[in-house]
């Protein structure tokens, strides 16, 4: 009896599969799928940085990994990732929202909220960082002066050896403080330190083994203990300190024109208060404050690290940008970010840098709103699309050397910087980064000043630091030391 029983079961299993494998033919090429586990099998335990481009070059630039039930349909290389963020912009515009995200940001803010709530948001956000002068003298004065301040801390090693990550981690973060709260913390604050600290935890978790864990098995993990009870708690503390900068701002509301991001959202509270279809209240001001912190502190901070990594160890590229900001900027001038025009070389590394070492490894994932077909294969309305933007970033048909560190892909002939089409690092269609504008300032305005003071030289007897990054959701460098030594005494 017990043969019949386990005979039935295996058929009734391989009819499934076989049934499963059917009604999949019109959809992407992919690893195989098998039953309940589906075919994240074929990434395995650990997820490598050029892990989906192996997986594009077996299975093509559209394919399909299968979570259970649930289709991943990766987007890679150039063609097949502008078309889909631009052809297919608004039926791939939803943010996913899994069980771990669901629990931390409730669908509010911007970056995780779908539909009306979304587009109020966000449209809310792109006209205020417009207000508050994002690219204008007004805000690149706050920036200049984290950039002089973390100066100053690199010039406190005296140029010794010194791990720079925490220094440009706390001063990008102060950039963001002063552009929602109004003002900056001392690097000291218990407060900000706390801050800091959360953010970190957070963005560790996610893309996790642990997060994975509670994506998949969410009702016995929100019982249980682990890392991820340290996540949760984590956003929800950057969400307190949000609340409380709320109410401070809320005593003195109306007593001066709006300052940052706050102000200018309790105006459009009081602006809409009749409005029966307004989003704007103060959790989704909390969580648009959470969103700005978590995506505009670590991306910019791991791009200044890799850009110091990256001229440490390209000595010859270095001394080029220290020739062309000696030549144009001079050592006392003050600079803006207009000023970028005149450093053809110096901009074409900063692209290069964002280019060669992508610190984003499957970006944001979005889901299908309806049924799309592309390029001959069906993708259906729910499935989770994953625009793999490092991919193009490293399209040998667009990169003339794409696994090379090499700022001419940025400069023709004559040295002049060119516009590259497949330069997407910040996105493209509907859910093009909101903080574009800030970061590119942000990071041409630190990079500047620290090359205009130090040279970044490997510690003694250390030849070459390790490029091979810690993968996680961010793709950040391993711990390193380097020398900032000042330029007047080298010279």
């Amino acid at each position: 009896m017990l043969g019949v029983l386990v005979a039935l079961l295996t058929c009734l299993l391989m009819l499934h599969f076989l049934r499963q494998h059917w009604s999949q033919k019109s959809y992407p090429p992919g690893p195989l799928r098998l039953p309940i586990i589906g075919s994240f099998w074929r990434i395995g335990v650990k997820v490598h940085k050029d892990t989906n481009i192996k997986l594009a070059k077996k299975y093509g630039n559209i394919y399909v990994l299968w979570l259970g039930p649930m289709p991943y349909v990766v987007l890679s290389g150039y063609e097949a990732v502008k078309e889909g963020l631009f052809n297919h912009s608004d039926a791939f515009a939803a943010r996913l929202l899994t069980p771990f995200l669901k629990t931390v940001t409730k669908g509010q803010g911007i970056i995780f909220s779908n539909g009306h709530t979304w587009k109020q948001q966000r449209k809310f956000g792109v006209t205020t960082m417009r207000k508050l002068g994002i690219g204008k003298k007004g805000m690149e004065h706050q920036i200049q002066e984290e950039a002089h301040q973390l100066v100053e801390i690199f010039a406190r090693a005296k140029g010794q050896p010194f791990d720079p990550a925490m220094p440009i981690f706390n001063s990008i973060s102060n950039v963001i403080c002063a552009v929602v709260f109004g003002h900056r913390f001392p690097v000291e604050d218990k407060e900000f330190i706390k801050l800091m600290g959360d953010v970190y935890g957070l963005l560790t978790f996610l893309c996790s083994i642990s997060q994975y864990l509670y994506e998949l098995l969410p009702e016995i993990m929100k019982h249980l203990p682990g890392p991820h009870r340290k996540a949760i708690a984590g956003a929800e503390a950057v969400l307190s300190l949000a609340r409380e900068e709320i109410e401070k701002h809320k005593e003195h509301h109306g007593a001066h024109e709006p300052q940052d991001f706050i102000d200018f959202y309790l105006s459009q509270m009081k602006k809409s208060e009749n409005d029966p279809n307004s989003t704007y209240n103060e959790e989704n001001l909390a969580h648009c404050i959470g969103d700005l912190f978590i995506a505009g502190t670590e991306t910019s901070a791991l791009t200044l690290q890799w850009a110091l990594l990256l001229l440490a160890n390209h000595p010859d590229i270095q001394e080029k940008v220290h020739n062309e900001i000696d030549d144009v900027l001079g050592s006392s001038q003050e600079f803006h970010y207009q000023d970028q025009k005149k450093l053809p070389y110096t901009k074409a590394v900063i692209h290069e840098i964002m280019r060669f070492q992508y610190i984003l490894l499957p970006g944001g994932p979005r889901q299908s709103t309806k049924d799309v077909n592309m390029r001959g294969f069906f993708i259906p309305k729910g499935a989770i699309i994953i625009a793999d933007l490092r991919s193009v970033l490293l399209d040998p048909t667009h990169w003339e050397t794409p696994e090379e560190f090499n700022p001419n892909h940025f400069l023709d002939e004559d040295g002049n910087f060119v516009e590259r089409e497949a330069f997407l690092p910040f996105g493209a269609g509907a859910r093009v980064c909101l903080g574009e504008q800030l970061a590119r300032v942000e990071i041409f305005i630190f990079f500047a000043n620290l090359l205009r003071a130090f040279t970044f030289l490997l510690p003694e007897g250390v030849k070459e630091l390790n490029t091979d990054p810690i993968v996680r959701f961010t793709l950040a460098p391993r711990p390193y030391k380097l020398c900032a030594v000042p330029r007047n005494s080298s010279s």
